[in-house]
């Protein structure tokens, strides 16, 4: 017998739909699977082309920093136009954007200021469809019936599934055909994303334009924004959260951006090699995910949470500074991708437990807008610390940095929230 699911007003439906979360899980999918494309590709390319570890992560920088400002500012427009509008159009942005940089080369107009104007563009285009999409995921799960904390497992499944598609698939495509045509692939994914989301989730509420919205003016949308500023500030374990992850954002930035390409080029197989770690730590947290998913209601989130961040950061750069050859580096990323893989959906949990839904996209983008202002920097000054201080010393410096934050965490007392199973956890 089937027990109708209560929706967020507290009537009955007495038909649960699952095909919306389904439509949103593939379209992050596909997305993802584009963007861990683009994450090797581009870095691949700007070192190809210029061989300077700096100008990768200049670029890496104005990819990120536009990402930062629109994420703050896009919460507002996305209740104006719309959950489903928002991703759609911001996926079909993206892959113009990417596009330009394999057809622009290729026509040899392509300039090194173009490119970083075009990853600008990129970036600031991106962070409205994620946002909404990450809106989406609480009501879609309820939509279906799913519990949230499952929900969130199986996003970051997804997503760390397609990092492994993606990532994989990158190294082998960029040896055998070039880090050009491995962009335009990312170009088509956006165009599968935006249809499945455009197919998939066009008759869900919650991914409408909120018809209470106020006129649209300066000093309305300023308010707006204010709002969910204020809710962050006033939250302190969200508030604890984010700062954390602006901090350990801005490290994995300067890893995955430089330390592991450059080590890739100069200390081992070149592409391949790179394709095949990251693809070891999106197969980690990938396995990371579904376990969360079986046993993560069962499990004590605030020891859990300690532990995967001290796992998932510091040992994989002192690995590669420090143990030769492919198969220590990979091992210690695929466990780092498995602490990463439980960690994810316990912070979204939190998130999505604290922050009501009328506020979700104002909040989510003020979040999400902290989390990424230190990952461009991140980008950049390791780019600017491998070229003067060597590879050795940035990555010493940078795990150094990595572990002294991961161990802040048990002496915020704000961190006591977190503690009880993932499925019990705080309320606004």
């Amino acid at each position: 017998m089937t027990v109708a699911a209560p929706d967020l007003s507290g009537k009955a439906r007495a038909t649960p739909d699952r095909r919306p979360l389904g439509a949103l899980l593939a379209a992050n999918l596909v997305s993802i699977t584009g963007n861990a494309l683009a994450g090797i590709g581009v870095p691949w390319f700007v070192l190809q082309t210029t061989g300077s570890a700096s100008r990768a992560g200049v670029v890496a920088f104005c990819g990120m920093l536009p990402l930062a400002v629109s994420a703050i500012t896009c919460g507002p427009a996305i209740d104006r136009i719309g959950r489903l509008r928002a991703s759609v159009l911001s996926d079909v942005l993206c892959g113009t954007a990417v596009g330009l940089i394999p057809l622009l080369h290729r026509a040899g107009a392509l300039r090194f200021w173009q490119l970083c104007l075009i990853m600008a563009v990129n970036g600031f285009c991106q962070a409205p469809g994620e946002t909404a999409r990450q809106a989406l995921a609480p009501d879609l799960a309820d939509h279906g019936g799913v519990p949230l904390s499952r929900a969130m497992s199986l996003c970051t499944g997804a997503s760390r599934g397609a990092r492994l598609l993606g990532a994989s698939a990158a190294g082998v495509l960029i040896s055998l055909f070039g880090a050009g045509p491995v962009l335009l692939l990312d170009t088509a994914t956006f165009g599968v994303s935006a249809l499945l989301i455009a197919l998939g989730v066009r008759r869900v509420p919650a991914a409408a334009p909120r018809r209470n919205a106020l006129p649209t003016s300066l000093r309305t949308y300023r308010d707006e924004l204010r709002e969910g500023l204020v809710f962050l500030l006033r939250q302190r374990l969200l508030l604890g959260v984010t700062v954390l992850l602006m901090v350990t954002n801005g490290l994995d930035q300067a890893w995955s951006a430089v330390l592991l390409p450059v080590h890739a080029e100069r200390d081992l197989g070149g592409p391949i090699d790179l394709g095949l770690l990251a693809g070891l730590f999106a197969a980690g947290a990938l396995t990371g995910a579904l376990l969360h998913a079986a046993l993560g209601e069962r499990l004590p989130r605030r020891p859990l949470c300690i532990c995967c961040l001290i796992v998932g950061g510091c040992p994989r750069m002192l690995v590669a500074a420090f143990a030769p050859g492919l198969l220590p580096l990979g091992v210690t990323l695929a466990v780092a991708g498995v602490a990463a893989g439980i960690l994810n959906p316990i912070v979204s949990t939190v998130l999505y437990e604290l922050v009501p839904d009328a506020l979700r996209s104002r909040v989510t983008g003020v979040l999400a807008a902290g989390v990424l202002t230190a990952a461009p920097l991140g980008g950049l000054a390791c780019g600017y610390l491998v070229d003067r201080a060597g590879l050795t010393t940035a990555l010493v410096v940078l795990g150094g940095a990595y572990l002294l934050v991961t161990l802040c965490p048990p002496a915020v007392p704000s961190w006591r929230r977190a503690a009880g199973s993932t499925g019990t956890g705080p309320r606004a």
